[in-house]
């Protein structure tokens, strides 16, 4: 658990996700399978939401107050676009004003 920490603290949920998966592959498969289509749910999840996605196979059976730690994990991914357009100004060349 230790690798995932640190892939997790200076690279982000998707090689944490990616370490998680290489330490618990089978806990990350019950997980996902729990929806119809996995592979995407797993795909769109790395891409759009990899906190909440994280998050989700970490705690899986949903009880109590796990469900804190998904919204947890919803709140970092909206934080994260946020910021992420709060920010884009200060990308060198980026336009004033929109076309």
């Amino acid at each position: 658990m230790c690798c995932f920490f640190t892939a997790l603290v200076f690279f982000g949920p998707r090689l944490g996700f990616l370490v998680y998966w290489l330490l618990a592959p089978t806990k990350v498969s019950v997980a996902l399978n729990a929806f119809n289509l996995q592979w995407l749910v797993g795909i769109l999840g790395l891409i759009f939401a990899p906190w909440t996605l994280l998050m989700y196979v970490i705690v899986f059976p949903l009880n109590g107050f796990d469900w804190i730690w998904l919204g947890l994990g919803i709140g970092a991914d909206v934080l994260s676009y946020v910021s992420a357009y709060h920010n884009r100004k200060k990308v060198p060349m980026y336009p004033e004003t929109a076309p």
